[in-house]
């Protein structure tokens, strides 16, 4: 079997559930055809078993235990190895077809996700795409699996009407017509089931959706007392998925209580019908011995073409919700570029707001609005494709979205104020591109003051980062990921609110080693924060969106550039300048890892 997960998925249709499950078939269709095959082995085998027995008993009863008899025995035997070996080799390729079509599905999903940005929470709640990896994948994967016994099952439903036919008639037609009649009379409930299912699916995937935004702003809602609040919100959603999931067990029980049921009832009138004509003396005692073999064993076929049932309705819900984060639109589209890159020390220059990074200078972006000056880095570093419909940002007088990006991803390098963290080797972490010695990782560990996470972890850079950093307070998380953006060492650094999580003492360290660390190199950093504006070459202050100044900090905080203009400087970087004598104000702490409020 192909390892997995695999080196390319593939690029599945979108049109709808029935063409996604059709591709990924056509995907596997060499382990799914083996599948198959060993499925209609082993139940051809195991069809043919009653005939055999019904053969050797009527051969006993006329000439003792004779040849006859030992040769239907030994053809019994063969047929029960042949069935063994092929179910035991076939469970096993059921697996791979299951493993496989779910890890192709989860790939996907991940794959989206990967390249689609910000649309990608903007368009579904986390919840469905969480779910549409630990859930949804998992079924579609699961029809698969089934595939082949039903297949099987089939094969053997058509063997035993023939046999029946040669045998009786009049017990084929009841066959052919019965057995039917039962799997139709099943199938009525799966379809309530199916919406029950959806149900539960749509309030389990808004229950993780929920609990996610609970935990991600768990200090916030501390901090203003909603704690109660949304955890008696998660508690009810909690109570709605419970009684959803009540629902449809008691569906899935009438299920199950009429596959054992009618199957039943349906063995007992073959049985019925066969003994009386036995009895009638139209059937032999070996013939009515495989009448009931065979209606023992055509309960089996009925309870897997029920599986299938289910399996496709629950592959169908599952393959929908994955279309439905495959059709997520990328934030950005990787177009074949129709510009070279333009030279290192190019300009940035976003139009629109007015901001321009000029070539070796280390910017303060200062605004009244955080969003504002965020929504500009993301523009800077083009994130955005519809933030760029009016006029696009240029890159040494070139559009941005005219240029390749996975080179524009290496000249300008963004850092978000919540950046991603993930699990693994500490050093795996800081190091993305796998190229800094030891040296280079302690120079930028120096450079983010962030030799306490070092300590922290155990084994240091050799050490496991748990998941987004959990272990790890939220100044610490912020200096980590300050480290490993400044390891980059792209010529283009966007740095939004790199210090906003720390305290007084540690954020001046910070920001006179950044400065000097990134002079010379185009540097922009949005922040209101006074202990770094004053190390920049340059503040530029945005009013609703807009550039309305540029100058050095002390030339914006003395009126210089105009009084006016001082007065809305002031009112920003003010209000960080009162906090910062106390050191513990507001969002901040005494010791260096301050970031709990973050």
């Amino acid at each position: 079997m192909r390892s997995l997960p695999l080196p390319d998925p593939g690029t599945p249709p979108l049109s709808g559930p029935a063409a996604y499950l059709a591709w990924i078939a056509r995907r596997q269709w060499g382990i799914l055809t083996v599948s198959v095959l060993l499925g209609m082995t082993g139940f051809f085998a195991q069809a043919i078993t009653p005939s055999l027995v019904g053969r050797a008993v009527d051969a006993g009863l006329t000439h003792g235990l004779g040849p006859d008899v030992w040769r239907y025995a030994g053809l019994m035997a063969g047929l029960g190895l042949v069935s063994a070996v092929a179910n035991a080799i076939g469970h096993r390729f059921d697996v791979q077809n299951w493993l496989r079509a779910s890890y192709t599905a989860s790939e996907h999903v991940g794959a989206t996700v990967a390249r689609s940005g910000e649309s990608i929470t903007t368009e579904l709640p986390t919840g469905e795409v969480v779910s549409a990896v630990a859930n949804d994948a998992l079924r579609v994967g699961e029809l698969y699996a089934t595939a082949a016994r039903f297949v099987g099952s089939l094969v053997a439903y058509g063997v035993v009407a023939v046999l029946m036919l040669r045998i009786s008639v009049q017990l084929g037609l009841v066959v052919l017509i019965g057995l039917p009649l039962v799997a139709g009379t099943l199938s009525l409930l799966v379809r309530p089931l199916q919406a029950r299912q959806r149900a539960q699916r749509e309030a389990n995937g808004h229950l993780t959706t929920l609990g996610s935004d609970t935990v991600t702003g768990l200090r916030i809602l501390r901090g203003i007392g909603g704690e109660d609040v949304f955890t008696a919100r998660y508690a009810a959603q909690s109570q709605d998925v419970r009684r959803r999931g009540v629902q449809v067990a008691l569906t899935q029980s009438w299920l199950d209580g009429l596959q054992v049921l009618l199957p039943g009832l349906f063995v007992l009138a073959l049985v019925w019908l066969g003994a009386r004509m036995a009895i009638d003396g139209t059937l032999s005692p070996g013939q009515l011995v495989t009448t009931y073999g065979y209606a023992a064993f055509l309960a089996w076929p009925v309870q897997i073409a029920t599986e299938m049932l289910q399996a496709a309705t629950r592959a169908t819900i599952g393959a929908r919700k994955v279309l439905a984060v495959l059709r997520v639109r990328p934030s950005t589209v990787d177009h074949e570029s129709t510009a070279p890159m333009p030279p290192v020390d190019a300009e940035l220059h976003d139009p629109t707001s007015g901001v321009v990074l000029e070539p070796g200078r280390v910017v303060g972006l200062v605004s009244a609005d955080p969003d504002a000056s965020a929504a500009i880095a993301v523009r800077l570093g083009r994130f955005d494709d519809e933030a760029e419909a009016g006029t696009p940002v240029l890159l040494g007088g070139v559009p941005l979205a005219d240029l390749p990006k996975e080179q524009l991803r290496r000249r300008v390098l963004v850092s978000t104020s919540t950046p991603a963290l993930f699990s693994g080797p500490l050093r795996e972490e800081l190091d993305v591109r796998g190229t800094a010695d030891e040296a280079a990782l302690a120079a930028v560990v120096e450079l983010a003051d962030a030799a306490d996470v070092l300590d922290s972890v155990p084994d240091g850079l050799d050490g496991a980062l748990d998941e987004k950093g959990r272990s790890l307070s939220g100044g610490q998380r912020q200096r980590l990921a300050l480290a490993r953006a400044l390891l980059v060492d792209a010529p283009v650094l966007v740095l939004v609110e790199p210090t906003s999580a720390v305290d007084a003492h540690t954020e001046a360290r910070i920001a006179a080693r950044l400065a000097d660390h990134r002079r010379g190199r185009s540097t922009l950093v949005v922040t209101a924060s006074p202990l770094i504006l004053e190390h920049t070459d340059e503040v530029q202050l945005l009013v609703d969106g807009v550039l309305a100044a540029r100058g050095t900090h002390e030339d914006l905080l003395s009126g210089a550039a105009g009084e006016q203009v001082a007065a809305v400087y002031r009112s920003v970087v003010g209000r960080q300048m009162d906090d910062e004598p106390a050191l513990t104000g507001a969002g901040r702490t005494a010791d260096g890892s301050a970031g709990d409020h973050a």
